[in-house]
């Protein structure tokens, strides 16, 4: 068609001819408003390409970034169950179905172990899409299990935390893995094992307060949301202004919270490092006889 008669007519484009962008296609950064395509983003550790904003990913696009390959989900047939018969807007057991539906996932955490680097460790990742990454019953017993395993296996332990802290829905059951894998991770500390807490964004509530600070290291992705309680809700009890970055990554290293913060390109290098020197050297028959 000529540009005079489209001018003219206008386009004259039947609707079952019409093509929609494909979904997925394009990335739209939240920070700096950008926009890239999704392979860019995924090319790059799926940060922003132009500011390097740390996008929120699922538990199996970490096992690929980590891991040398090949890795073995455990536990992955864990699902929450409805003990209470909690309702409020609706059932519970329709927004675990929802979140199934939507997402693929049985919950809000997956466990695997793999290689990194040509040396072994399990890893435990939350996702976010999963119920705002909560806490509940299956998020802490297969935390228990993988430290059981780590144990039992002798094999170092990562915890990648993403979660609004724990599940409402189930009440005390889900308050109570506070105290499990705390308690958990003293016998993985008596069992000298090393474990090492990832916190990514956001990293609040209940998870917070338990597992996720307990790391031998404890260590961050850049400007990830780490606290118990939100910013507003701080702002609002303690009527005062908060000061800047306040619990940001940033503002936790710098008043020893952390040890240090890991841009995600540098993550699997930081992990094989730790594990490094982590490891137990072998024993030496010479050394020990003298």
């Amino acid at each position: 068609m000529g540009w005079f008669k489209r001018l003219k007519d206008g386009i004259q484009t039947a609707t079952r001819n019409k093509k929609d962008t494909p979904e997925g296609l394009w990335y739209k950064c939240k920070r700096c408003k950008e926009t890239s395509t999704v392979k860019e983003l995924k090319d790059n550790y799926f940060k922003c390409p132009q500011c390097n904003f740390h996008v929120r990913i699922t538990s199996y696009d970490y096992f690929g970034l980590i891991f040398d390959g090949q890795y073995e989900e455990l536990f992955e047939n864990m699902v929450s169950k409805d003990f209470l018969e909690f309702k409020d807007l609706k059932p519970y057991t329709e927004r675990l179905k929802s979140a199934k539906d939507k997402t693929g996932l049985k919950d809000a955490i997956a466990v695997a172990q793999g290689k990194v680097n040509r040396r072994p460790l399990v890893i435990a990742a939350m996702d976010f899409k999963f119920i705002g990454g909560s806490m509940g019953s299956v998020v802490g017993e297969k935390i228990a299990k993988a430290i059981d395993h780590c144990i039992e296996q002798r094999v170092p332990f990562l915890m990648i935390s993403k979660s609004g802290g724990a599940r409402m829905m189930e009440s005390a059951f889900s308050l109570m893995q506070m105290a499990k894998t705390s308690a958990k991770l003293s016998q993985m500390a008596s069992a000298k094992i090393p474990y090492f807490s990832l916190m990514t964004d956001p990293t609040t509530g209940g998870v917070t307060a338990s597992f996720a600070m307990l790391g031998d290291i404890n260590f961050a992705e850049p400007e990830a949301l780490i606290g118990f309680a939100g910013p507003r809700v701080i702002k609002e009890t303690i009527k005062k202004e908060l000061p800047d970055g306040f619990q940001t990554s940033e503002f936790l290293l710098e008043h020893g919270f952390l040890d240090f913060i890991v841009d995600r390109k540098d993550l699997k290098e930081t992990l094989s490092d730790l594990l490094y020197f982590f490891e137990k050297p072998p024993a030496n028959p010479a050394v020990e006889n003298a």
